[in-house]
């Protein structure tokens, strides 16, 4: 699967992860929600195009979107973490997981 692809899913990934905390009525709806929102909305930026950018390009204009919504995602588990939401926390851990080996990949 090429990065472009990868990246896409991960898009994809943490779309359904806002879209699932927003709709979960056991949560507060505050700044765990907004993190993940946030993250989606940087990752989000780069979806389309991301395929035209060229190889050599890559590395350079993704890893900081990406590192970006590694924080984000990553204050969003703490987050959920303190409201005893461990399942959620979990599910955001394996999105920081997937940034992870995408930028170790580029």
């Amino acid at each position: 699967m090429s990065i472009s692809e990868r990246y896409r899913d991960l898009v994809a990934d943490v779309q359904a992860m806002l879209g699932a905390l927003q709709s979960d009525e056991s949560l507060p709806q505050e700044r765990e929600v907004r993190t993940v929102s946030q993250a989606a909305e940087g990752l989000g930026e780069l979806k389309e195009r991301v395929g035209e950018i060229p190889r050599i390009r890559l590395e350079a204009e993704l890893t900081p979107v990406l590192l970006k919504a590694h924080t984000q995602l990553d204050r969003g588990r703490l987050l959920l973490e303190e409201l005893g939401a461990e399942d959620r926390a979990a599910a955001l851990w394996e999105l920081e997981q997937k940034i992870y080996r995408l930028l170790n990949d580029l």
